[in-house]
């Protein structure tokens, strides 16, 4: 029942807290007020209070890479993968997850945790999704849909981890998420509506999966784009302006 419940229920953190960092120090007197100043900038956050405080409405969640054991498992999946070392003292356990963070408006993390408990491992996790929080680049590059809204990738990309290879496609309107079911989370966390999905090598390894996923999206960023295709593409970099106007009219 505690793993269904750190599943659903998402983490809650003091934003109030002191800053020991110069980056911190400037987010919490208000001289960065928006978290594109600072991953424009190429610049590294060692804090995750930093982007509680920067993006207040991010979702967090827990990847199913484990996988339990036992005659009555049924090899059914768990969000904590175990390991054990052989000692002289006997086994020693260690508990690995993956959480991924992501407010569904263009900006998703994902952190990998381990520790000897799964709370620890937990919070390890969460920690290290929002100390590498990137922004996703959205668009419609189908050319089956006509619109501009940026409800998919502009463009395909592939991205790869061991022997795990995987191509993110743009899709047309209303198909879905067209891929494996820990790609979806990161994916609809990261605001993508449809998209189509290709996958080569040994997929059942999950962590070589989501680390392949999130290449895959830092590949979008790192293409450049001329002005004119970005208007016929739609492509929206980070948050979209619609949804910020529709924010600032409602407080108003």
């Amino acid at each position: 029942m505690e793993k269904k419940e750190a599943r659903r229920n998402p983490e809650k953190t003091d934003v109030d807290w002191k800053p020991k960092t110069a980056l911190g120090i400037k987010v919490s007197k208000g001289e960065i007020s928006n978290i594109d100043q600072i991953l424009d900038k190429g610049l590294k956050i060692l804090e995750p209070e930093i982007v509680d405080v920067l993006l207040p409405n991010m979702e967090t969640d827990l990847m199913l890479i484990g996988q339990s054991k036992g005659k009555f498992g049924g090899g059914q999946r768990r969000v904590f993968k175990q390991t054990q070392k052989k000692t002289q003292e006997g086994n020693k356990p260690k508990f690995a997850t993956f959480a991924v963070c992501g407010n569904r408006n263009g900006y998703v993390g994902v952190g990998y945790g381990k520790a000897k408990e799964t709370v620890p491992a937990r919070e390890k996790a969460i920690r290290n999704s929002k100390l590498n929080i990137i922004k996703i680049l959205r668009g419609n590059g189908s050319w089956e849909d006509t619109s501009k809204d940026p409800n998919t990738i502009p463009f395909a990309v592939e991205g790869k981890c061991g022997s795990v290879r995987i191509r993110l496609m743009p899709a047309p309107r209303g198909t879905g998420l067209c891929v494996e079911r820990e790609c979806q989370r990161i994916l609809r966390l990261a605001g993508i509506k449809d998209v189509w999905s290709k996958t080569n090598g040994q997929t059942r390894s999950k962590i070589n999966l989501i680390t392949a996923c999130i290449d895959a999206l830092k590949q979008l960023s790192q293409v450049k784009v001329q002005p004119a295709y970005r208007e016929n593409l739609g492509i929206v970099e980070g948050k979209l302006v619609e949804e910020k106007q529709d924010v600032e009219n409602s407080d108003n």
